[in-house]
């Protein structure tokens, strides 16, 4: 017996050891952010460790802001305030056009929710494979967050998004009911699809059943729960958008009807009637309306020797 329990202390001294040299080249644990520092936070790593990352500086915009959307923005409001109010809530899909408001809206909604505990978690596509860290991060905590995958798109054969797949609802563990993913996207399901794959359809009876490929490309995008779609802005809904920029950036509105034919001749140029576009000119044009005051001319002046009064010197022909 004191054989025993002399060849289990040298293991455990050379067990002991063994991880005292190992310690060192393990990465460390995910340092906890000061939740008090920002509202918005960005996943980043630095020497294979991931952390949250404080947003200090948030646009000011609001949802008021965002023009002919009502749709969308109405949807997409209920949905948030559900979710901040404790209340069964969706992971939202929102695809469509660019440049149609579909990031602005998580930026308005953190604006007009944060005073509510909403917090929002940026989460690049190349980190995706963290998500299962970040949700364990927040677990727990008293804030409501989003995770925000803004252009979320895979190319085939991008294995990150069975990270995204495992996180929105493919776990044997139950999602923390305190994180939600919204996410944007130029594609519906998120990854290319070819024509060579519609190939694979079979018709049984009078029904078509798609073939593996499109199914999963499917299997994730129907893994939100509420999507949301975006579509280009005809001319009337592009020009009311430009108004309420140029408004916003302090023209007055007899001055909104003129700046009409450069608005459009912008839009032409960049092949596309967006928000973002309608921001960009309005930017643009309000800052070149924007004409310095002149300065105003110095008297030039002498003073009389011998004395403190200073006189003014008269112009020439006076």
């Amino acid at each position: 017996m004191t054989d025993l329990f002399r060849q289990l202390a040298s293991f455990l001294l050379r067990a002991e050891t063994l991880l005292e040299r190992i310690e060192p080249l393990l990465p460390p644990a995910s340092a906890l952010p000061d939740w008090r520092a920002a509202k918005a936070f960005r996943w980043r790593k630095s020497h294979g460790v991931g952390y949250l990352q404080p947003i200090t500086r948030l646009p000011a915009i609001r949802l008021d802001d965002l023009h002919d959307i009502d749709e969308q923005k109405a949807r997409i409001d209920a949905n948030t305030r559900h979710f901040v109010a404790g209340k069964p809530a969706n992971n939202v899909l929102l695809t469509g056009a660019r440049g149609s408001g579909k990031s602005s809206l998580i930026k308005a909604l953190l604006n007009a929710y944060a005073a509510d505990g909403l917090r929002v978690i940026e989460v690049e596509k190349g980190e995706l494979t963290d998500l299962p860290d970040i949700v364990e991060l927040v677990d727990g905590r008293p804030e409501r967050f989003i995770v925000f995958c803004d252009d979320l798109s895979f190319d085939s054969g991008d294995a990150r998004y069975k990270a995204l797949k495992v996180v929105l609802d493919g776990s044997i563990a139950a999602a923390p009911e305190n994180v939600l993913i919204y996410a944007t996207s130029n594609r519906r399901h998120l990854m290319p699809e070819y024509f060579a794959e519609n190939l694979e359809s079979k018709r049984v009876g009078e029904e078509i059943h798609p073939g593996e490929a499109i199914e999963e490309k499917v299997s994730l995008s129907e893994r939100f729960g509420l999507w949301i779609s975006f579509y280009p802005f005809d001319q009337d809904a592009y020009l009311n958008i430009v108004a309420h920029w140029l408004k916003s950036f302090g023209c007055a509105p007899d001055e909104i009807p003129g700046a009409e034919r450069d608005a459009l001749n912008w839009a032409l140029e960049r092949g596309s009637r967006s928000g973002r576009v309608a921001w960009q000119f309005a930017r643009d044009w309000a800052g070149r309306q924007r004409v310095a005051p002149a300065r105003p001319q110095r008297s030039r002046t002498k003073t009389v020797p011998g004395s403190s009064v200073v006189a003014r010197k008269r112009p020439r022909g006076a």
